[in-house]
């Protein structure tokens, strides 16, 4: 894939930052974003959407992408975010949180960020950087599947974490998205903290659980 596949009247040089997230579809768990800059000399060949991937190439893609990138920074926006604002704000947020480590990490090389690729159709908001929101990026820039397998696997890997916290949802096998498995787990044993008390399932169960005290 290549890394700049839309956008060949660039100029020679530009650095752009990919940008994508992970988790907007869960009933529980963070939303978590990354955002990656890749070397135009030393492009990272045979990397995809995470979701085209198993979850034994993602890791494999993980440790490859974080050694060769020139920078990358992975943010989150909280459940009490997501709750306070909706999932869209909330990725955005996780977006623009990930952009502005990252700015501020090639601003430590004496390397400026010139501008960002997000998967999707909305930016974040970005004061004084160009944004391009790219429909199916994830799949088209190789930049942005970088930052989508990022996002993935340090999404599942805190799904984990928060499996030994509340083994009883078992966020480890499903982690987080409404699986029938999950919304019945839900309904068993009502919401916990990490559950998205806005999304519609959570919503229901949590209004029963209050109209039972």
């Amino acid at each position: 894939m290549p890394q700049l596949p839309l956008f060949e009247m660039q100029p020679a040089g530009l650095i752009y930052a990919g940008v994508d997230e992970a988790g907007r579809g869960p009933l529980a768990g963070p939303v978590v974003a990354a955002a990656v800059v890749l070397y135009p000399d030393d492009p990272i060949i045979g990397v995809n959407d995470s979701k085209k991937l198993t979850e034994r190439q993602r890791d494999k893609w993980f440790d490859e992408i974080t050694r060769r990138a020139q920078a990358f920074a992975i943010a989150k926006a909280t459940v009490q975010e997501i709750d306070s604002m909706n999932i869209l704000q909330a990725s955005l947020l996780a977006m623009r949180r990930a952009v502005m480590e990252v700015e501020a990490r090639m601003r430590s090389q004496d390397w400026k960020l010139e501008r960002i690729h997000v998967d999707g159709n909305q930016c974040p908001k970005m004061d004084n950087m160009e944004c391009h929101a790219l429909v199916g990026g994830d799949g088209r820039d190789a930049a942005i599947a970088s930052a989508s397998i990022l996002a993935k696997v340090t999404r599942d890997r805190l799904m984990l974490d928060m499996d030994r916290q509340y083994p009883q949802y078992e966020f480890a096998r499903h982690k987080g998205y409404p699986t029938a498995r999950h919304r019945a787990l839900l309904i068993e044993f009502g919401a916990c903290p990490e559950h998205r008390s806005g999304f519609a399932p959570v919503k229901a169960v949590l209004k029963r659980m209050k109209s039972a005290f």
